[in-house]
């Protein structure tokens, strides 16, 4: 009861439910007004920015393997922790909008094919030193380059040649695309001196915090930076501590006896009891997050797209969403857009587990013997669970799946985008152009299914340049057809993101586009004892 109330009262003091509607459902359970309105006034205090203490969390997904180069972050620790000690361009903000930061002003073209970047004056980097345009510049020069090997190289592949005028990057586009600030706000071009190119790892940026702790795998720290240009809203604790727990169960300990404040990816069949715990917050928001099984288009047997097509119909997901995620997120359709996205192409036929038909592709496809999928706990909670859950919808179409629980340390470096057939997850994206430029371009790094079609590329790029909504609408529902049909994407649920906090945190605020606040948990939030 106190938890729920509690939970209602930070959502009054952040103005996303009426004094009238708490103080109802506080006393439909039992509590007294006088209390109520303690709680209320309890609640508002908090949200008054707190400064100082240590703010820590317990995460998933670090490895020995992460570097601070921004262009290699993959996984969950080195995308949280960039979010603190890195600056961006362009943030995306909670109602789908863009925070200016860096660039305080930005305008396009009316083909909307040269887009010009006002530069903030002011705003320093750690090492003292003044970011500028040209600072800009070279960080997106450093990302484009091929041997980056960077995680927003199909993002910015788009850009024809950019220049610096004064204060201003103009940047001119191949072709025109009304979504490229969305995609300069996405998380690998932190801003770096000199654009990272002699020290890409140095971890140098000008986020609110510096990095005073880089133990790959083990756990990463950062102090307040002094000389922040936006400390009104970002970095209220004096230090913030990252504590690599890949372990679910020791994650929830953790967050139990107080060891961290804050923890990701909650499995959804410990929430109800994680929910019991005095002082903890369950935090979930759905949105864009998808759970996925990749196949390498490129790679036999999967390079036969009637194998391709056994296996998404030998998938119930409604099986999936019920048992995995327990009700916390909706059926996927083997792409990967969902409502979230304006332009979602709602009419496209729901797929459904269909075992006849599975075993009709499995017959056609001429393969015999078993499968081998890869997992582990680090791919998405429950991972290993779905892989044996698959296993057995599978066997029923008369096709067999050798489930491989692989190790966590290593495997997003030595099993995904690396094994023909695994489980992985994507955050998801504010825009499509975004989703489908990051993993099924031809050209993008992380086409992690190898699915390269020219024939797609042309769509979406189309797609890009075509500023009548009608048109554009039609052009992704192509592009989604020819994915959920004939690429290597099976994409059985899209999750809630579940989080969870301790009984001191302050400033919480769901975010639809990823888990921790879309990884600013520890930048925004505050502690409030």
């Amino acid at each position: 009861m106190s938890n729920e109330l509690e939970f209602l009262s930070r959502r009054v003091a952040a103005g996303k439910l009426s004094r009238r509607d708490f103080l109802g459902r506080a006393a439909a359970i039992g509590v007294s007004a006088t209390f109520a309105n303690s709680l209320l006034s309890t609640a508002g205090y908090a949200e008054e920015p707190v400064k100082g203490g240590v703010l820590k969390a317990g995460l998933v997904g670090g490895e020995s393997t992460n570097s601070l180069d921004p262009a290699t972050f993959a996984s969950q620790v080195p995308y949280s922790f960039g979010r603190a000690w890195g600056e961006l361009l362009l943030e995306l903000k909670a109602d789908g909008g863009l925070e200016h930061r860096i660039a305080e002003e930005f305008g396009a073209s009316d083909d909307a094919k040269e887009w010009t970047f006002k530069i903030r004056k002011g705003v320093e980097f750690h090492n003292g030193k003044t970011v500028t345009a040209e600072d800009v510049l070279a960080t997106l020069e450093r990302h484009s380059d091929e041997n980056s090997k960077s995680g927003a190289l199909g993002i910015v592949r788009g850009i024809d040649r950019m220049k610096v005028d004064g204060d201003n990057l103009v940047i001119t586009l191949k072709e025109a695309n009304a979504d490229l600030p969305y995609l300069l706000a996405d998380y690998h071009l932190i801003i770096q001196p000199g654009g990272g190119k002699d020290k890409p790892d140095a971890g140098i940026s000008a986020g609110p915090y510096k990095v005073t702790v880089n133990e790959p795998g083990v756990r990463h720290g950062g102090e307040r930076f002094a000389n922040y240009w936006n400390a009104g809203n970002y970095g209220h604790a004096d230090q913030i501590e990252i504590i690599v727990i890949n372990d679910a169960t020791a994650r929830t300990a953790a967050l139990q006896s107080g060891q961290v404040h804050m923890i990701n990816r909650v499995e959804p069949k410990v929430v109800d009891l994680v929910k019991r715990v005095p002082g903890v917050t369950i935090r979930n928001v759905s949105g864009a997050g998808h759970y996925v099984f990749i196949m390498h288009c490129n790679t036999a047997p999967f390079d036969n797209n009637d194998l391709r097509m056994a296996l998404k119909l030998a998938m119930d997901r409604q099986e999936m969403v019920d048992k995995i995620l327990l009700g916390y997120g909706s059926v996927g359709n083997d792409f990967p857009i969902n409502a979230s996205y304006p332009l979602f192409p709602a009419d496209i036929e729901q797929r459904v587990y269909d075992p006849e038909q599975a075993a009709h592709y499995y017959k056609k496809s001429g393969h015999s013997g078993s499968i081998l999928l890869r997992t582990s706990e680090v791919a998405f909670p429950g991972a290993v669970d779905a892989a044996q859950l698959y296993q057995q919808q599978a066997a029923k179409a008369g096709i067999t799946i050798e489930v491989k629980r692989e190790p966590g340390d290593g495997y997003w470096s030595e099993v995904w985008n690396k094994q023909p057939f695994s489980t992985s997850y994507w955050g998801g994206r504010p825009v499509q152009d975004q989703m489908y430029s990051t993993a099924y371009l031809s050209t993008a790094d992380w086409n992690d299914t190898k699915f390269f079609r020219p024939d797609f590329d042309k769509i979406i790029i189309a797609a890009r340049a075509e500023l009548d909504e009608t048109k554009r609408r039609d052009l992704y529902r192509q592009a989604a057809m020819m994915v959920r049909d004939e690429g290597g994407l099976i994409c059985p649920m899209f999750n809630d993101f579940i989080d969870a906090t301790g009984p001191n945190v302050g400033g919480w605020t769901e975010h639809r586009s990823g888990e921790m606040m879309n990884g600013y948990a520890l930048s925004k939030c505050w502690l409030t004892a």
